[in-house]
C-alpha cells in the first residue's frame, strides 16, 4: 500500500502533462492546480478503499479534468428558469426586474453617478433625495425613506420611533417571516418592548385602549402577508387603529409587507383582495413599511412611507446609515417606480405580467413546451394539465390563480431523479413534483425561457441511470 501510494503522481508532474498545459492556457493557475489535487486525492481514496491500479489508473487529464475545472470557474449565484409557477420564489430571487431596471442598472454601475451629489448646486447631497418625490407621488405620503428590506424598514421604525418603550401589537400579528425572523425578535432588537393584545383570532378596539399608558410609543398593525386565519377571527382596520391613536396622541405604524402600488383585482384571475400602500396612507397611518420588491417587482428594498415629522426623525437616526441601500437598488426601484407613474407597470414589469398572464397565454405557452419537449427529448412521456399557480414571497397566500403545466415523466427514473437531472443543467430548471409527476408551470417561464427548458429536458437522455437525489431548496410555502 505504502508503494502504491508513493507511485501517485505529483501535481507539478501533472501540470507538465498536455492536458494540464492545455487547460491552463484557458484557465487560471489555481483552478487547474485545485482539480488535480482533487484528482489526486480520488486516486488516493480508491487505493484506501481498497481499488486495485490498472495500467492507466494514475493518469490524469481528459474530460474529466476539464469538467473540474469549469466546476471550480462557475459562478455561485447563476441564472436559474423557474418553472415551478410561483411567481415571488424566495428561494430563486424573488421578482425579476423590467428591462427598465436592468438598464439603469447598468448604466448607473458602469461608472460614477450623483448618488450624493447635487449637480446643480455643485455639493453634497443625499442618497434618500432621488427617490422621496416618485414615492409620495405614488402613494400620497409626505415624506419617505428607502432602506435595503422591510425588515430592516420595520427596525429603524421602532428603534427610530421607540426604543426603550413600549409597542402595542395584536397576538394575531406576531408573525414569522423566511428564515425565521419573527416581529418579537425584531422589536426586541430594536430596544422597544412588545406589549401583546387580543388574542391569536380576535383582537378589539378596546383591547388597545385599555393598553394605552403613559410608555406607549407606538401602535402597531403587521400585515399577515404570508398566512391567513378565517372562521371566528376579529381585527382592528388601519382607519379604527389610527383613530385610536390619534385620540391618545400615539402614532400608529403599518407593516404592510408586499408593498403594492395596485388594486389587487387588477392584478389577475385568482388573485384575493390586498391593500395596497396607497390605501394605507389614505387611511391616516403615520407610517407605513413595505417592500420593493415583491408585488411592487422592483429590487429588493424596505420603504418607510409617512408624515414628513415621523421620516425626519428616522432619518437622523444613526442605524439608517447600516440599512441604507445602493445606487444599484436606487437605480433599479427609481426606474421601476416610473414605469407605475407612466401606466407602463402592468405590460413591463415581469411580476405583473406573469400573474396577469391571460388563461388562453398559458395554454400556448404550454403547447409550445410540449411541441418542444416531444421535438427535443421524444424518450419523455408528457402532456399539458390545469394547475394552480402561487404568488410567494409571504404575499396573498390564499390566492391560487389557474395555470397550465406540461407533465412529464421519464422511462427509467423518477420524478425526483428527474429533478435532480434538471437542476444540473445549464442554466438548471426548478420545477416541482405533484402526484409522481414532474410539473413545469408555464406561468413563470417566458417565451424566451421555452427552448433552454426543452434543453435542460434533452439533457437527461432515454438511457439514463438512476441518480442518486440531492438534497433541493427549501420548499416555497
Amino acid at each position: 500500500m505504502n508503494a502504491l501510494l508513493r507511485g501517485l503522481p505529483k501535481v507539478d508532474e501533472v501540470l507538465r502533462q498536455g492536458a494540464a498545459v492545455q487547460l491552463l492556457s484557458r484557465a487560471p493557475r489555481w483552478a487547474v492546480v485545485a482539480a488535480i489535487r482533487d484528482e489526486i486525492d480520488g486516486l488516493r481514496g480508491r487505493l484506501l478503499a481498497g481499488g486495485e491500479p490498472g495500467l492507466d489508473a494514475w493518469e490524469i487529464g481528459g474530460r474529466a479534468l476539464e469538467d473540474r475545472v469549469d466546476r471550480l470557474l462557475r459562478p455561485s449565484l447563476t441564472r436559474v428558469l423557474n418553472a415551478t409557477g410561483v411567481v415571488l420564489h424566495t428561494n430563486l430571487g424573488r421578482a425579476p426586474l423590467a428591462a427598465a431596471a436592468i438598464a439603469r442598472v447598468e448604466a448607473v454601475a458602469r461608472g460614477y453617478c450623483n448618488l450624493e451629489y447635487r449637480l446643480d448646486e455643485r455639493r453634497r447631497g443625499s442618497r434618500h433625495e432621488h427617490i422621496a418625490a416618485l414615492l409620495g407621488s405614488l402613494t400620497g405620503a409626505e415624506a419617505a425613506l428607502v432602506v435595503n428590506n422591510n425588515a430592516a424598514a420595520v427596525l429603524l421604525a421602532l428603534a427610530g420611533l421607540a426604543a426603550g418603550r413600549e409597542v402595542i401589537v395584536s397576538r394575531g400579528e406576531l408573525v414569522e417571516i423566511g428564515g425565521s425572523f419573527r416581529i418579537p425578535d425584531v422589536m426586541r432588537a430594536s430596544g422597544a418592548r412588545l406589549v401583546e393584545v387580543g388574542t391569536t383570532n380576535r383582537t378589539h378596539a378596546r383591547d388597545y385602549e385599555r393598553a394605552i399608558t403613559a410608555e406607549t410609543a407606538l401602535l402597531l398593525k403587521v400585515h399577515q402577508s404570508n398566512f391567513a386565519q378565517i372562521g371566528f377571527t376579529a381585527e382592528v382596520s388601519v382607519a379604527d387603529l389610527v383613530a385610536i391613536g390619534r385620540a391618545r396622541g400615539v402614532p400608529t405604524v403599518v407593516d404592510l409587507g408586499s408593498g403594492s402600488l395596485i388594486p389587487s383585482a387588477s392584478l389577475g384571475a385568482g388573485i384575493e383582495a390586498e391593500p395596497t400602500s396607497i390605501d394605507l396612507v389614505a387611511a391616516g397611518a403615520d407610517l407605513v413599511t413595505c417592500s420593493g420588491d415583491k408585488l411592487l417587482g422592483g429590487p429588493q428594498a424596505g420603504l418607510l412611507l409617512g408624515r414628513t415629522a415621523v421620516i425626519e426623525r428616522l432619518r437622523t437616526n444613526p442605524l439608517l446609515r447600516a440599512l441604507r441601500p445602493d445606487k444599484m437598488t436606487l437605480a433599479a426601484l427609481e426606474a421601476t417606480l416610473e414605469l407605475y407613474r407612466d401606466g407602463r407597470a402592468a405590460a413591463e414589469v415581469p411580476t405583473l405580467v406573469m400573474l396577469g398572464a391571460p388563461h388562453e397565454t398559458l395554454r400556448a405557452r404550454a403547447m409550445r413546451l410540449l411541441e418542444l419537449l416531444r421535438t427535443r427529448a421524444p424518450w419523455l412521456s408528457a402532456q399539458v394539465i390545469e394547475v394552480r399557480s402561487a404568488v410567494g414571497g409571504g404575499a396573498l397566500p390564499r390566492s391560487e390563480p389557474p395555470s397550465f403545466a406540461v407533465a412529464v415523466t421519464h422511462p427509467r427514473l423518477t420524478s425526483e431523479a428527474l429533478d435532480a437531472r434538471l437542476r444540473a443543467a445549464e442554466p438548471p430548471l426548478v420545477a416541482r413534483i405533484a402526484d409522481g409527476h414532474l410539473l413545469a408551470d408555464v406561468r413563470t417561464l417566458t417565451e424566451g425561457d421555452l427552448e433552454l427548458a426543452a434543453a435542460a429536458f434533452a439533457t437527461t437522455s432515454a438511457s439514463a441511470q438512476e441518480p442518486r437525489v440531492p438534497g433541493g431548496p427549501s420548499k416555497e410555502p
